[in-house]
Parts: C-alpha cells; structure tokens; sequence
C-alpha cells in the first residue's frame, strides 16, 4: 500500500504534460522488495504501468535507462526521418521547378537558333545578290570597253580614187 501511495504521488507530481517527460521512474533501493512486489503485488505494478512509473531496483535500473534511452533515440530518429522527408519533397519540387526552367532555357536557344538560321538564310541570299548585282555591273563594264574601245580607234583617211 505504501508503494502504491508512492507510485500516485510521483504520478501527480512529477508527470507533467508538456513540461516533464510521460514517465517517470521509482527506485526501490532493494532486490527483495523489488522481486517481493513483482511476484506478490502485481496489481501495484499494473497500476505502476497505467500511471506511467516504472518501478526499478539497483540490477533493473541500468537496463531500464538504456531502454527508454533507446526509446528516445527512437522518437527522436523518426522525427528527424519526418524532416528529412520533409526535406526531401522540398527538394522534389525545386528538381521539377528547375526541369522545368532548362525546359523553357532549351526552348529559347532553340529559338534562337532557329532566328540565327534565318538570318544565316537571308545573309547567304543578300551575298548572292550582291554577286548577281556585280556580274551585271562587270558585264556592263566589259561592253562599256568595248563601245570606248571603238570610239577611240583611229580611223584611216578612205582613199578615193576618180
């Protein structure tokens, strides 16, 4: 009775929600108190186990702190997995935001490749007519010699005899 009425008192007084952790341990000094009670009285340890204080003795208490440890380890691991998740959905989305910018990037050299064959097409067709224009001139040229070239011919006196 004296150990359930401790078990209460720490339950009320040393559990607080959001303020202390959900549990709480009590240490029974001695081996045959702690084996008399779990072997005689376990509905103090069920009710122990409902209040959330874990009764512990000298050769329990080691193993009892490494397993809520572990527990913490535990709790902490898949809050820590939740924000890598997190973490990495976030990610994700920055990967399909930037697939999409080298998308319109690709897009817009291939514009303007396409605007660079264009001008490419016109350059070509402008230096065509450019040479076009020049065979004409040269060949206007060549018949303007040949026109001076009769102009300035000396001509002979005609000779006519009577």
């Amino acid at each position: 009775a004296e150990i359930l009425r401790n078990v209460i008192h720490i339950s009320e007084r040393y559990i607080v929600p959001n303020e202390t952790a959900d549990s709480a341990l009590m240490f029974l000094p001695s081996e045959t108190v702690y084996a008399e009670l779990y072997a005689n009285f376990p509905q103090v340890v069920e009710k122990s186990y409902r209040l959330k204080v874990w009764i512990v003795s000298p050769t329990t208490l080691m193993a009892t702190l490494n397993t809520v440890r572990a527990i913490l380890m535990d709790v902490k691991m898949r809050e820590q997995a939740g924000l890598i998740q997190k973490e990495v959905q976030v990610l994700m989305e920055d990967i399909v935001r930037l697939d999409q910018r080298v998308g319109a990037l690709s897009n817009h050299f291939s514009l303007a490749q396409r605007d660079v064959d264009q001008i490419q097409t016109s350059t070509r067709k402008i230096s065509s007519r450019g040479k076009k224009i020049k065979e004409v001139r040269l060949e206007e040229d060549d018949d303007d010699d040949a026109a001076e070239s009769l102009e300035t011919k000396p001509t002979r006196p005609k000779i006519v005899k009577g």
